[in-house]
């Protein structure tokens, strides 16, 4: 099993990797004192627990951008094998509650997690460690979408890619609130803030000003 190389930036680590029949992005976020986060776990319980082991990381809590079953495929495997709690946005805890009906309408396979232990809210702090997060609200793609920020970096979910942006065409989207949340919560910081999307490759804020036709 090819294991990916971490991204860094300064003295945090960064993991992303693909999962599932969807290729959403789960990452593992560490800091200089190897406590870190786990991040939408989608899928491939087996290969994120193996990605833990080999480096180490000491994972505090399993963080989750939205409620979108391709997000949380692998939580209750991973929520057992690391003894750890979930959280989550409460408005996206319908969705997160029809995941397995989701999957079912793509005939994939899914076990439906347990409940989330902790909410999560705008301006919320997470910290391993050295490490810190900062949830910031951004609904649009889902009711209680967040993403979460760090030093130089922010874990978007499924608001911004790389030359795209979320769906708002599934139940609980919502264009106008997508666009007007990331102007506020994405395209204010930096532009070399490296953007960590949940599907396909990482970009930057800059790059992302510039090239993506969405926000011109």
């Amino acid at each position: 099993m090819t294991l990916p190389l971490p991204r860094t930036h300064g003295p945090v680590r960064l993991w992303s990797v693909p999962t599932g029949p969807l290729q959403e992005n789960a990452l593992l976020v560490a800091g200089t004192q190897n406590q870190g986060f786990l991040i939408d776990p989608g899928d491939d319980a087996e290969r994120l627990l193996a990605l833990i082991r080999e480096t180490g990381v000491q994972v505090q809590a399993i963080l989750l951008t939205h409620g979108h079953f391709d997000h949380i495929g692998a939580v209750e495997p991973l929520r057992a094998a690391l003894g750890v709690p979930v959280y989550l946005h409460p408005a996206d805890l319908p969705l997160y509650r029809l995941g397995e009906a989701s999957a079912g309408r793509w005939n994939l396979p899914f076990t439906q997690p347990r409940d989330p232990e902790h909410p999560i809210a705008q301006g919320q702090t997470f910290t391993a460690g050295d490490l810190t997060l900062t949830a910031r609200e951004l609904p649009g793609h889902a009711p209680g979408h967040v993403i979460f920020v760090g030093d130089g970096f922010v874990v978007a979910g499924d608001t911004l890619f790389a030359g795209g942006i979320g769906r708002t065409d599934l139940p609980g989207g919502n264009h106008n609130q997508l666009m007007e949340g990331i102007g506020r919560e994405l395209l204010t910081l930096p532009d070399d803030t490296s953007v960590y999307p949940g599907h396909g490759g990482w970009t930057t804020v800059g790059r992302e000003k510039r090239s993506n036709p969405f926000l011109g």
